[in-house]
């Protein structure tokens, strides 16, 4: 219980400083509030929809297909995508074959392709 809440906040921590040094982004806003590119809004959208459906390894899959070519805005969407997932419960995540170590596994791949690795690495340490 207290290990999966420690890596909960450590997520939240890691995506809240991505957002704030790259985008600029403050994420005491709603989603809505934070995104100004409506391309970006759209595909964040049907995303979170897949997850709230149960369809969260889907949803990753599309996370991992769209970073490929590692254009800054899906650095964007996939950061709030994990975002929304890891405020998601444990039992949510489980009941959907998922869970939360997946989900800081996830994170750390992407940014691992944007060449952020050290930045999230210092969260680890």
């Amino acid at each position: 219980m207290y290990e999966q809440d420690y890596i909960m906040r450590l997520i939240k921590e890691m995506i809240r400083a991505l957002l704030q040094l790259i985008f600029h982004i403050d994420t005491e806003f709603s989603m809505e509030e934070m995104l100004k590119d409506s391309e970006v809004k759209a595909t964040l959208d049907a995303l979170l929809d897949m997850v709230n459906e149960g369809k969260i390894n889907e949803a990753e899959n599309v996370i991992y297909e769209i970073t490929e070519d590692c254009e800054y805005k899906n650095l964007e969407t996939a950061l709030l995508f994990y975002s929304y997932l890891n405020e998601k419960p444990d039992e949510f995540l489980e009941k959907n074959n998922f869970s939360r170590d997946e989900v800081q596994e996830g994170l750390l791949e992407i940014v691992s392709r944007y060449g952020l690795g050290s930045i999230v690495d210092t969260f680890l340490e």
